[in-house]
């Protein structure tokens, strides 16, 4: 891809991943929430909005180790991607959950912007994964967690 291209390509999912565009951003769901209210179950409703948060970290922090470091091991699915069922958080894991989500996008951003960075080439020790489809990814899987998020919040009486 010759450099023009990729830096308007670059542009547009720096965007993805950090704006909301068409919906709210992930850092807006999560704003201004209690622990009694992240730690809350609803009626049919399978994990808290902290539940979500933590998978959303857990995803994440997965997708960009697998780019950076080919010896990586992801966790076992599905139970290594999410908490416990019952597991809450208090303030200070909140903000570390939260602040690790923000560390690990940072990361996968730096190496989106690196020069030598080939958006469509293979990783060498994948299965055909490019940085292009892990970036996409990664919008993709936080766009529908962040949905999910908002209505939990809206079930909870806690949206705007």
């Amino acid at each position: 891809m010759d450099r023009p291209n990729q830096k308007g390509l670059v542009a547009e999912l720096t965007s993805l991943l950090t704006k909301g565009n068409a919906h709210a951003t992930f850092e807006e769901a999560c704003a201004g929430l209690t622990p009694k209210i992240w730690n809350q179950h609803v009626p049919d409703v399978p994990y808290t909005i902290w539940q979500l948060v933590e998978h959303v970290r857990i995803a994440q922090w997965d997708i960009v180790e697998f780019c950076l470091e080919p010896k990586h091991e992801s966790p076992k699915w599905p139970e290594g991607y999410w908490p416990a069922p019952d597991a809450t958080a208090d303030e200070d894991q909140w903000q570390e959950t939260l602040d690790h989500i923000r560390q690990d996008r940072q990361r996968f951003l730096h190496l989106l912007h690196a020069p030598g960075t080939n958006m469509l080439a293979p990783l060498p020790h994948g299965t055909g994964q490019t940085i292009l489809r892990e970036a996409l990814l990664i919008g993709d899987h936080n766009a529908y967690h962040t949905g999910e998020i908002i209505l939990v919040r809206r079930l909870l009486y806690a949206w705007k």
